[in-house]
């Protein structure tokens, strides 16, 4: 083989390292409402399904901005959705978000703007993006409205909304965001 030849091969594998490393790591988002009983949850819940088949990776949780520690365990009506979409979310327990989960996530999604400017007022060090789902999804600020204690119509309603914007806002991290150091 050539100096020539070596010296190519040499570069071309420079070249490769880094998009390999890249490839491998996966891409961390994360869902974040208010209780981390309903909304996040069905989130992180059918994001994986939408992340088959992407050239990297994607991992996914949830968490809450306001976790009541005495109702940690799914909403009734999120869980009965979530089994009639043949996912058993029955062993869910809310977690408060935190300076730990930001520092790792690598884009953090919001039910509402509301959501995205708690975080940013209460982590103004996170370095991470923090946008709402929907404006991510879409560019267009549109809520996705709490349905905790409404009747079933309103969960509907939510994972309509969900249904809608989550492979959106999937398949655009997937392919403009670089992992973070």
């Amino acid at each position: 083989m050539s100096f020539q030849s070596r010296l190519a091969a040499v570069a071309v594998a420079l070249w490769l390292v880094p998009q390999v490393l890249w490839a491998a790591e996966p891409l961390k988002i994360a869902f974040v409402d208010t209780g981390n009983t309903g909304r996040s949850l069905m989130a992180e819940t059918l994001a994986p399904s939408l992340a088959t088949g992407l050239p990297r990776p994607v991992v996914f949780i949830s968490r809450g901005l306001d976790v009541d520690p005495f109702d940690e365990a799914p909403e009734a009506n999120a869980r009965q959705l979530m089994t009639d979409r043949g996912f058993d979310v029955a062993q869910h327990r809310a977690q408060q978000l935190s300076a730990r989960d930001l520092a790792h996530a690598d884009l953090v999604l919001t039910m509402t703007a509301g959501h995205a400017d708690k975080i940013r007022a209460q982590f103004p060090d996170a370095k991470v993006l923090v946008l709402p789902l929907a404006l991510y999804a879409t560019g267009v600020a549109e809520p996705i409205p709490d349905a905790w204690g409404k009747p079933m119509e309103a969960y509907r309603s939510v994972l309509a909304q969900l249904d809608r914007f989550l492979p959106l806002a999937i398949a655009r991290a997937a392919k403009e965001i670089s992992p973070r150091d």
